[in-house]
């Protein structure tokens, strides 16, 4: 029995509008006349533009990006038709919306098909021609479990024959069409939040572990990304303790703070971990440093600042290497902090083919702390209109200020980062990494000559710290 559809009607584009809506009936005998347009706009508001199609072939070549929604009659044959090469067939056995089974390509079973597929199967292939068009299915008044496994299957809506004129269609039309981009919206929703969930997951993955057992030093890091809801940055930073008791830490900061600067950093630090591990120290490290750095860049204008620490099995002195990077803090026992020397640094890597970075001594003393961080905490914004930045003077003033009121560890960071987001007005706009090593030998003495593996020595204030991944 021929469907009554809406007679085709040629809408002039100077007469159509943002509101309007394009539909596709998809029926055997499209030569009905119950429906006509100027019905469809007098009930809904919304000027309808039909096109018809006898077949799936046919349905094919009409069904472009103007088409708002599908009207298909579920009992429209797959075949004779011609639904053209990869139509899905009733065949058991086989792929598509077959009741076979056997199993798909990968190996695993089929998920449970219907029953009623070969009923389907037409509707089956629309939704695999157009997954972002909203479809509505129609079937006879007395087979409403066929409606409904309709909608089961992917439909958004289903109508029956007897009760198809122009106010019902309108008003599923519209129906379909809303929860169609609804349905869109919620699965690109869905899809970002696994995004932002695996990229979260790895980003913390590449995160530095202190690598700091048996060390009678404290550890404490602050790492703050200037990017967006971004967990990762250019800064990078690491702490290793090699078998022969030397404890080696880095700083370092890629030029820019995007994915790609945050990816070679991560690259870097890798690379200076297995380097130290492997025996490797000072100029030597640094020059092989920069051929990984010249050889995993973009651009040959990128370049990387970075500051590497080597504090001797006692404790009490350090090697000290620059490369292009801001100097250490370092506060002693009952001392004000101050920058150590950086005079004799060396360029950033990847500026000069064949530089060289000289390793300068440094004598600790008995209980110290060593700050260690980028530029990112010293290039925030101070004073009225934000016109100054804060600089390394401005820096040792504010950790000064609070040693004087007995911070230590990670209290004295937290507080540093805190107070230069403050002076800033808001957020840095760079990556920010800071570091604190530590030595107390009062705590020492307490534990019998070492700390506990799992309690590291505290700061200079004498709070135990634990060597953790740091907290974002």
């Amino acid at each position: 029995m021929p469907v009554p559809v809406p007679q085709q009607r040629s809408v002039p584009a100077a007469e159509t509008s943002h509101g309007d809506l394009t539909l596709l009936v998809i029926e055997d005998d499209p030569a009905g006349t119950a429906i006509t347009v100027p019905e469809l706009s007098a009930a809904a508001g919304t000027r309808v533009r039909i096109r018809t199609a006898r077949n799936l072939t046919e349905a094919a070549r009409l069904l472009t990006d103007d088409v708002d929604c599908i009207l298909l009659d579920l009992a429209l044959p797959l075949t004779g038709g011609g639904a053209g090469p990869g139509t899905p067939t009733t065949d058991a056995g086989t792929s598509g919306t077959g009741t076979g089974t056997g199993t798909d390509d990968s190996g695993s079973p089929p998920e449970p098909v219907s029953e009623r597929a070969g009923e389907l199967a037409a509707l089956t292939h629309v939704l695999g021609i157009a997954p972002q068009h909203a479809v509505l299915a129609l079937t006879a008044q007395d087979d409403t479990e066929l409606a409904a496994e309709a909608v089961r299957v992917g439909a958004q809506d289903y109508l029956f024959r007897g009760e198809l004129d122009a106010r019902v269609l309108s008003r599923a039309i519209r129906y379909a069409v809303e929860r169609k981009r609804a349905d869109i919206a919620q699965h690109q929703l869905t899809e970002s939040r696994l995004r932002a969930q695996e990229n979260a997951r790895l980003e913390r993955g590449l995160l530095p572990t202190p690598l700091l057992d048996g060390s009678d030093l404290s550890f404490a890091a602050r790492y703050r990304p200037g990017r967006s809801r971004a967990l990762l940055g250019g800064d990078f930073y690491d702490v290793v303790r090699t078998p022969d008791g030397t404890v080696h830490a880095m700083i370092g900061d890629v030029c820019g703070h995007g994915p790609d600067e945050a990816a070679l950093g991560v690259e870097l630090r890798i690379a200076w971990r297995a380097l130290t591990l492997a025996g490797l120290c000072g100029d030597e490290l640094l020059s092989t440093l920069q051929q990984v750095l010249e050889h995993e860049r973009q651009s040959e204008e990128i370049f990387a600042t970075l500051c590497t620490v080597d504090i001797a099995p006692d404790g009490r002195r350090a090697g000290l290497c620059l490369a292009g990077h801001p100097a250490p803090l370092l506060a002693r026992h009952g001392m004000p902090a101050r920058l150590l020397p950086y005079q004799d640094g060396g360029p950033a890597l990847g500026l000069l083919p064949r530089a060289r970075w000289p390793r300068r001594q440094v004598e600790l003393g008995g209980a110290w702390s060593l700050m260690m961080y980028t530029d990112g905490l010293i290039e925030g914004r101070v004073g009225t209109g934000g016109s100054e930045r804060l600089g390394q003077d401005g820096m040792v003033a504010m950790v000064n200020s609070r040693l004087e009121q007995g911070l230590a560890g990670e209290e004295l960071l937290e507080a540093a980062v805190a107070e230069v987001r403050e002076l800033n007005g808001g957020e840095l706009t760079d990556d920010v990494a800071v570091l604190l090593l530590g030595r107390d030998p009062e705590r020492i003495r307490r534990w019998g000559g070492s700390a506990p593996r799992s309690h590291p020595a505290s700061s200079v204030a004498g709070r135990p710290l634990g060597v953790q991944r740091p907290p974002l």
